[in-house]
């Protein structure tokens, strides 16, 4: 099992996984269609995406976490 204090990277790193893996494959079939080879090139183009978003993810969350604070209404 995975310690508690990695929790924020686990996560963004799940997070950024499925989203890229979503996005990336509608992209790819949107461009290419669903030809034989299609899973493939859709691994091909999420590989490299989900290598950028996570790192991305790390760093952004943080200043989306406040944005998010300011923008909710506080009970």
């Amino acid at each position: 099992m995975i310690p508690t204090r990695f929790a924020p990277y686990v996560f963004a790193g799940l997070l950024a996984g499925f989203m890229t893996l979503v996005v990336s494959g509608i992209t790819t079939a949107i461009n290419i269609g669903v030809p034989p080879d299609f899973v493939p090139r859709w691994f091909k183009a999420w590989l490299p995406t989900w290598a950028t978003a996570f790192p991305v993810l790390l760093v952004v969350r943080p200043f989306v976490q406040k944005l998010t604070e300011r923008m909710v209404a506080k009970r």
